[in-house]
């Protein structure tokens, strides 16, 4: 993640809402979603991965982070790991819980994604213990045109479970796990599923000037989408980070926008970007919850000097079946740490 990430090297403070009341609003980059049980779980980039519970969505409570040291294997894949833990991903599979995760030299594609398990996700429980199962992948620069970050793992319908990942460089790419979900399947299989114009000549060690990142992969009605963030975060008023889709009736794509170009083509229909109040819209994940779909992402509020806040926004279809959401709901959903 070349600029996403650039705010990150210590916590963004959180900011203050308007009105009487001046609770602290969630503040997160990269965020994911679970539900176990009554609660929903917010995972986060941040140092050891931070977290947060919630019982409505709206107020959340901080529970620290997932990683009290680092994970041993960060610094021998990436030597400037400095503690951020980059856009985590979770999954659920035979009760057991997969929390996916970066590191990175920063701007680099020096990069490898590990991934952590658990049996609950609820720090009051007993049973709760996080154990690090190392590095599922890993990008060398000189070796890989590609940046092993910004994992999501979903299950095909046949129950088969396939990573997508990348930033930057030469694309988002989709790449079969094993059985365990620790490891990729043997033999591998890679797939290109979206990407953006690279100069022919960019240096192979730079990221170039092809922005994307942030795969998700969301299934509804037969089909799978995939969303993906283009054009450049943490940049302040200068923010053009947005959210783009695609959609394939297979897992391994081909992924065509509405105007059916392929998204490993350049293609990519415009979903929500920011506006006068937010900026840096993007880096979703999204969920069925009892009927209902929400995004989840995070945003720049223009009038706290651009700190990040978390937006989980309902997601609607239209009639041809795309994901719709309201631009006036990044202002109604106002989220409330609780101290």
């Amino acid at each position: 993640m070349k600029f996403a990430h650039a705010c990150l090297r210590a916590v963004c403070v959180a900011a203050l809402l308007g009105g009487s009341a001046h609770a602290a609003q969630v503040s997160v980059h990269d965020p994911v979603m679970a539900r176990e049980g009554s609660r929903y779980y917010l995972f986060s980039t941040g140092p050891g991965i931070t977290f947060y519970s919630s019982s409505d969505m709206k107020t959340w409570k901080p529970e620290g982070r997932v990683f009290q040291g680092e994970p041993a294997w960060a610094k021998k894949a990436a030597p400037t790991f400095n503690d951020h833990i980059w856009a985590p991903d979770i999954y659920h599979h035979n009760g057991k819980y997969y929390l996916y995760y970066s590191v990175s030299g920063f701007g680099k594609n020096t990069s490898g994604i590990g991934v952590t398990t658990n049996v609950t996700l609820d720090p009051r429980s007993p049973n709760y213990r996080w154990e690090d199962q190392g590095m599922v992948l890993q990008s060398v620069p000189g070796r890989d045109l590609w940046n092993a970050i910004d994992s999501h793992v979903i299950d095909d319908e046949g129950g088969t479970p396939w990573m997508s990942f990348g930033s930057f460089w030469s694309g988002l790419k989709l790449v079969k796990l094993d059985a365990s979900r620790t490891r990729l399947a043997e033999p591998q299989e890679w797939h290109t599923i979206a990407r953006r114009e690279r100069p022919a000549y960019a240096p192979d060690e730079e990221a170039g000037p092809a922005q994307i990142e942030a795969p998700f992969i969301f299934r509804k009605n037969g089909w799978y989408y995939l969303f993906a963030s283009w054009d450049l975060c943490c940049k302040a008023k200068d923010s053009t980070y947005k959210v783009v889709v695609g959609r394939s009736q297979k897992v391994t794509g081909p992924y065509l926008d509405r105007n059916g170009v392929d998204m490993a083509k350049g293609g990519g229909s415009l979903v929500i970007q920011g506006d006068g109040d937010w900026k840096a819209l993007g880096h979703n994940s999204a969920y069925a919850f009892d009927g209902k779909d929400v995004m989840v992402l995070h945003a720049y509020e223009t009038a706290d000097k651009y700190q990040q806040k978390l937006k989980v926004l309902e997601m609607k279809w239209d009639k041809d079946g795309w994901p719709l959401v309201d631009q006036k709901d990044l202002n109604r959903y106002t989220s409330v740490e609780k101290k």
